[in-house]
């Protein structure tokens, strides 16, 4: 039913757990499956230097949750800021039906509302921003 690479980070989400010395932490859901995510990421020099999640979500958003730690990391906060459901699907190598579409950036969008809270830049992203 799905690719390669969901069932792969699926099944190894290597950064699931509670991070202890975070910078910021951010908690959304997505009303549409009742996925929830927090995400906690530490920070240092404008950059994500760790990333992690806990979550009650289901194969897709879990998965993108994974692969997204390992594009994040070192990346520019700047950077991640630009990112959205187009670019998720190019490091996924592949597409998601229309009704996953925001389970597939629920990880991202909690990401990108972390950031804007680390910033207190008084933004706040919508899945209508990143889709």
């Amino acid at each position: 039913m799905y690719g390669e690479t969901i069932q792969y980070y699926f099944k190894n989400p290597f950064n699931k757990f509670e991070m202890d010395d975070f910078s910021v932490e951010h908690y959304e859901d997505n009303d549409t499956c009742w996925d929830s995510l927090t995400i906690y990421l530490k920070i240092k020099d404008s950059k994500i230097e760790n990333w992690s999640f806990t979550w009650d979500t289901a194969i897709i958003t879990t998965a993108l949750a994974s692969l997204l730690w390992e594009i994040s990391i070192w990346e520019k906060l700047e950077t991640i800021l630009t990112w959205d459901y187009n670019f998720m699907e190019e490091q996924l190598w592949d597409k998601v039906s229309d009704r996953r579409k925001k389970a597939a950036v629920l990880a991202l969008l909690t990401t990108r509302n972390a950031i804007h809270k680390y910033l207190n830049d008084e933004i706040e992203d919508s899945f209508d921003d990143l889709i």
